[in-house]
């Protein structure tokens, strides 16, 4: 049976990664981080052009291989105005919901380098001043980001060197709980990070070598539809996300499984891929269950719709909250790895 300090390493590695900020377009830190940490357990790995980092984890059949995808790139928001009270109208960068958002802690970076905290706020946020507090819509119309600054001007603000198109990152608020509870925003899909990071150390630790040749990429425009629409090494037969399971009503699955997606608003998985997911996880004997996910799509449905002929699954730990405050276990971490190791007779 495999150690489980290798879900403690995913982990680990995975609230490292989380504390580096890294929305879709500002994710250049976050990629040198993870090229960095695959090169510390001794495989070759690379940024590509569009900022993604490609790895290869070695195996012997190049003709019939296997890419393992998972992404970098969060959640976040830009500046779309500098309002006339100093204060900043946002944009969001991939699904950021206003009202997931509101009352977070949140950082802009400026081009010249500076970084400036402030909160993201309803407008005219004190109810007791504002009654139409409770009844107003949140969006991103009716929130604003209020700088720690003392500014109360456009003129003021754009001193600090703020603009229109700053980056805007909000704090995970990452940590473990004494019962296993992983909790922090961009679990989606950080978390994973460290999963494939754990996988990649089993391997290392174990000095494996696979039957089929493995690749990761590690993709930074997963969260607005296009992160895995390149880079796909020549012999690839299958590519498998692994990204967060779906925890929520109509569905099986917790955060302490695996979670084995069978379809999703992008449509079916391949059939053959998911069966072998499903018997990877029997016999590995994890925890682990079947869903269909209703409002989600994946890396690896990029990577179809770029014209590689391959086949495609999707796994991932059980996330519950997601694109807000996420939660997960160490032990959905555990059995995603299980699967993995499952999926190439490990």
């Amino acid at each position: 049976m495999i150690d489980r300090k290798y879900a403690d390493f995913a982990w680990d590695r995975a609230a490292e990664l989380l504390a580096i900020d890294s929305p879709s377009g500002f994710t250049a830190q976050a990629a040198q981080w993870v090229k960095g940490a695959f090169e510390i357990l001794g495989y070759h790995a690379e940024i590509t052009t569009k900022g993604g980092v490609l790895i290869d984890l070695g195996g012997e059949d190049s003709e019939d291989a296997l890419l393992l995808e998972a992404h970098t790139d969060t959640l976040g928001a830009m500046v779309a105005e500098v309002k006339g009270n100093g204060r900043l109208r946002l944009t969001p960068l991939g699904g950021m919901n206003a009202n997931n958002a509101e009352a977070e802690n949140l950082r802009v970076y400026t081009r010249d380098g500076k970084i400036l905290e402030g909160t993201l706020q309803l407008c005219n946020a004190s109810i007791h001043v504002n009654g139409d507090y409770s009844s107003t819509t949140r969006s991103f119309d009716t929130v604003e980001a209020v700088l720690d600054e003392d500014v109360c001007s456009a003129e003021a603000t754009r001193a600090l060197g703020v603009e229109v198109g700053d980056i805007v990152c909000f704090d995970p608020r990452t940590r473990r709980t004494g019962s296993g509870y992983l909790k922090s925003r961009f679990l989606d899909d950080k978390l994973s990070v460290g999963i494939l990071l754990g996988f990649a150390k089993y391997l290392s630790d174990h000095e494996i070598t696979l039957k089929r040749r493995v690749y990761v990429h590690v993709t930074v425009y997963e969260e607005v539809g296009h992160g895995g629409s390149a880079s796909v090494p020549a012999g690839v037969t299958e590519a498998i996300s692994v990204d967060m399971g779906c925890v929520g009503d109509g569905l099986q699955c917790t955060e302490r499984q695996v979670s084995i997606c069978a379809k999703d608003s992008g449509g079916p998985y391949s059939y053959e891929v998911v069966g072998k997911l499903i018997d990877a996880a029997k016999k590995m004997g994890a925890d682990y269950a079947v869903d269909v996910y209703p409002h989600y799509g994946s890396d690896v449905e990029a990577t179809l719709r770029s014209g590689v002929d391959i086949r495609h699954g999707l796994i991932g730990a059980g996330v519950y909250a997601s694109h807000g405050y996420e939660r997960s276990h160490i032990d959905g971490v555990y059995n995603s790895i299980l699967v993995l190791c499952g999926y190439l007779n490990v």
